[in-house]
């Protein structure tokens, strides 16, 4: 299982790679951080504009490939990569806002798998009764609805609740409040600003699982595997628990790569809208700041969110399916 595991990280590393190269050359052709420079006040020349740049590695006398080998060569040798058009070191912005967005996708990724397959299993087992079609009818409105909809009715729902209790219970914004001194009182205040996105985001993504474990429960219930493992003396419902229900999660643990990097991208609208300074809102501003280094930053980190993802998705089809581990 090590080696297997051990050759799909090295195939990620290697997407990684082309995958964030390729993201720095579309960042190229398409941002001009020396607009933002052409707009200051007084109008700089443009040779000023043009020095302004070479200090910051944004020299634009430079072809694009001749700027990714000096790009790429700063973060190999001395994990530098660059600069923002404002003079801010992506470095710093980027260790500061990549524990903001970790510590929020990472609860709410455990969050929504665990709820979506303990509520597809719980459907599964009443099928078309009120329980079943109330949770599964929620789960494919869920699913339709844009997540930035969802995000911001979930951030309107936390407002209404404050101002009927007459107090604020729930924040809506930002991730504490200034001036806390250290201690319990400032984690149960983190707790309180992390309830709203983690819950927002977390009603949003377990209806995908919900639906497909629900789908594939009921698709092996009545399998040749289930029936023999009855007439061997086992109930109906230990039959389902430890056969079929671990056949079905196969399907669904291979669904994590691609639904840990959906998350990760409809956090992005999460940070936005609650006000989140992490990685999400600042890939957003990357874009509107015409920032090439920002920008591929926050690319990579998807790329490596992905990868994170799949790489769980494989350790996991590898202990539910024994087919994997021989091979």
């Amino acid at each position: 299982m090590l080696r297997y595991l051990a050759k799909r990280g090295i195939t990620y590393v290697v997407m990684i790679f082309l995958t964030t190269s390729a993201g720095y050359f579309l960042a190229v052709s398409s941002l001009k951080p020396a607009l933002l420079e052409q707009e200051r006040i007084p109008r700089p020349t443009p040779e000023q504009v043009a020095n302004s740049m070479r200090l910051k590695g944004l020299d634009p006398d430079l072809n694009a490939w001749e700027r990714y080998v000096g790009w790429l060569t700063g973060i190999v040798t001395r994990w530098d990569w660059g600069r923002s058009p404002n003079g801010a070191f992506i470095n710093a912005e980027f260790a500061d806002r990549v524990w903001i967005s970790t510590r929020l996708f990472l609860a709410s990724i455990i969050l929504t798998l665990i709820i979506g397959v303990a509520l597809g299993v719980y459907s599964a087992a009443r099928q078309y009764k009120f329980q079943d079609r109330v949770v599964t009818s929620y789960s494919y409105l869920a699913y339709i609805v844009p997540a930035p909809i969802a995000y911001f009715l979930v951030q309107l729902g936390a407002i209404n609740i404050n101002e009927t209790v007459g107090q604020r219970i729930f924040f809506v914004t930002g991730i504490s409040t200034p001036g806390m001194s250290p201690g319990w009182d400032q984690f149960v205040d983190m707790l309180a600003h992390y309830a709203v996105p983690t819950i927002a985001i977390t009603l949003v993504g377990w209806g995908s699982y919900q639906i497909a474990q629900r789908q594939y429960l009921l698709d092996n219930v009545n399998a040749d595997f289930v029936r023999t493992a009855r007439a061997k003396g086992l109930t109906r419902n230990q039959a389902i628990s430890r056969h079929a229900l671990r056949v079905s999660f196969i399907p669904v643990a291979q669904s994590i790569a691609f639904t840990i990097p959906a998350i990760f991208a409809g956090g992005f609208f999460a940070e936005k809208i609650f006000a989140w300074p992490g990685v999400g809102s600042w890939s957003i501003d990357a874009i509107s700041l015409q920032d090439v280094n920002a920008a591929t930053a926050t690319l990579a980190y998807g790329s490596v969110i992905f990868a994170l993802g799949a790489i769980l998705a494989d350790f996991a089809t590898t202990l539910v399916d024994p087919r994997v581990r021989v091979q």
